[in-house]
């Protein structure tokens, strides 16, 4: 398992962000669907702010 980059501050607020976002439509969703909320983009968002991370801790070694 790959080590978890160090996120800066404004990482750290833009995956909080999109964390409670992904919550949010958890709790909309109405359950009468199967309880099947689509949250494939806010999961890529959070995968591309954790691999922008990467990339700058990359930079800096």
């Amino acid at each position: 398992m790959a080590t978890e980059p160090k996120l800066t501050a404004g990482e750290k607020v833009k995956v909080a962000w999109y964390v409670a976002r992904m919550a949010k439509r958890g709790i909309a969703d109405d359950r009468e669907s199967g309880g099947r909320v689509h949250q494939g983009d806010l999961e890529r968002k959070v995968e591309r702010v954790i691999d922008g991370a990467r990339k700058r801790e990359g930079k800096s070694n």
